[in-house]
């Protein structure tokens, strides 16, 4: 009999078993006493509200206060509550995936959290055993050398045939940048790479550094504009080969390579380096690492162009303590920016700050296409068969939730030009 081949994905899948044990016949006995999970939640909605249709029939209408997003959920079973309760977001999305609560459109219900971020407090963070054996995994995940290409291999070698199916035609993994509603995917996302460039000045003979380069958009757009020297970074062996092989066709085999090597290894000196939404994937204890590599290879006066994800900064210390939906299933070893914290580290190693440009609610519109093509391909049957219905709620849920976060203001994204002092 022939072997089967392996279902891609389902690494993701499995990820949070061991942050969050099922429930079981004790979660069956406490669920009922968890349903002060709904008056904390209550009295932590300053904007915005939830419809609550409850396993005992009846509706709870909470929040409503002031205008904010509004949201419906039909909780089908308490024990979602006490995964929530000692869970948080991990228990929330095991307790969906569970059939525990459902609703018509989860997107306003995750932006509705992070509206009242501040409000909620722990609400939604882990607690008790499950939050320290989230720190555990948490630790054995760290961005150290081996770390890193692990965690980046977990996310981003799921297959380019995956990718392709639903990111713009230039394969951009990034926030796009819109101007009009009308705008495309594909135009918020040329925009998008125009204006990290513009920041860079780039001119005939320049070098350019990309760190997480990606499968070779930026790069290709930046070799478009100017007769320059590119090398990019990944630890995505199958971005590599693309990104190569992308550049090579295009025509500049000769002026661009694309190395496997972590930041940390990387040599040289250049005149620019950009680096798109690559810093969340560094972790808060390597910040300083990641901004001393650019300054050691930029030159005097040189400029880093970065794009960078970040939560607000009243929120950071709750966030960082305990693993949530994304670290434990989706981005091991990921971490949003502390804004302040990350500046003034840029700061201390002699970095001028320039340019800040926030758009968070281009974020929300980039994920809500990301999604409409996702269920496209899923429902034209484009996805290729080693994704199962599993991964697949995953992929979809983890869109869902990022779209959220952006849409309820506590997460934004922005660029910033570093220039290096003489």
């Amino acid at each position: 009999m022939n072997a089967q081949p392996p279902k891609r994905g389902r690494h993701m899948v499995t990820a949070g078993g061991a942050i969050l044990p099922g429930g079981g016949p004790f979660a069956r006995m406490i669920a009922g006493r968890f349903q002060g999970v709904l008056d904390r939640i209550d009295a932590g909605l300053v904007t915005g509200s939830l419809e609550a249709y409850l396993p005992d029939g009846t509706t709870r209408i909470l929040g409503g206060r002031a205008d904010g997003p509004y949201c419906i959920v039909h909780l089908r079973d308490w024990r979602a509550l006490v995964r929530l309760g000692l869970g948080g977001s991990v228990g929330w999305y095991r307790a969906w995936t569970l059939g525990e609560w459902t609703s018509p459109d989860p997107v306003p219900l995750f932006a509705l959290f992070m509206a009242n971020g501040r409000t909620l407090g722990t609400t939604a963070r882990a607690r008790g055993i499950n939050r320290w054996i989230g720190k555990a995994v948490q630790f054995l995940r760290r961005n150290n050398l081996t770390g890193s290409r692990r965690n980046i291999a977990f996310h981003y070698d799921l297959g380019n045939d995956f990718y392709r199916l639903w990111l713009d035609k230039e394969l951009h993994y990034s926030s796009g940048l819109f101007d009009d509603p009308a705008d495309t995917l594909e135009m918020a996302q040329q925009r998008k790479a125009r204006v990290i460039l513009d920041r860079l000045t780039l001119k005939d003979g320049d070098a350019l550094l990309e760190i997480g380069c990606g499968w070779g958009a930026l790069a290709q757009a930046a070799l478009e504009t100017a007769d320059i020297r590119y090398d990019g970074l990944t630890l995505s062996s199958e971005q590599q080969v693309f990104a190569k092989d992308r550049l090579a066709d295009a025509g500049f085999g000769d002026k661009a390579q694309v190395h496997l090597t972590d930041y940390r290894d990387a040599i040289g000196t250049y005149d620019a380096v950009a680096s798109v939404e690559m810093v969340e994937a560094v972790g808060q204890r390597y910040w300083p690492d990641y901004l001393a590599a650019i300054h050691r290879l930029l030159k005097p006066g040189g400029r880093a162009a970065i794009q960078y994800i970040c939560i607000d900064d009243a929120l950071f210390d709750r966030y960082a303590s305990s693993i949530d939906f994304i670290q434990a299933y989706v981005f091991p070893g990921g971490l949003l920016l502390s804004e302040s914290r990350f500046r003034a580290l840029a700061e201390a190693q002699g970095f001028a700050w320039q340019d800040q440009r926030n758009f968070g609610q281009d974020y929300a519109e980039t994920l809500r296409i990301w999604r409409e093509r996702f269920d496209v391909a899923v429902d034209s049957g484009q996805l290729p068969g080693s994704f199962d219905a599993e991964f697949v709620n995953l992929w979809r849920y983890y869109l869902m939730y990022c779209e959220g976060g952006f849409r309820g203001g506590g997460i934004d994204v922005a660029q910033v030009t570093l220039v290096r002092g003489s």
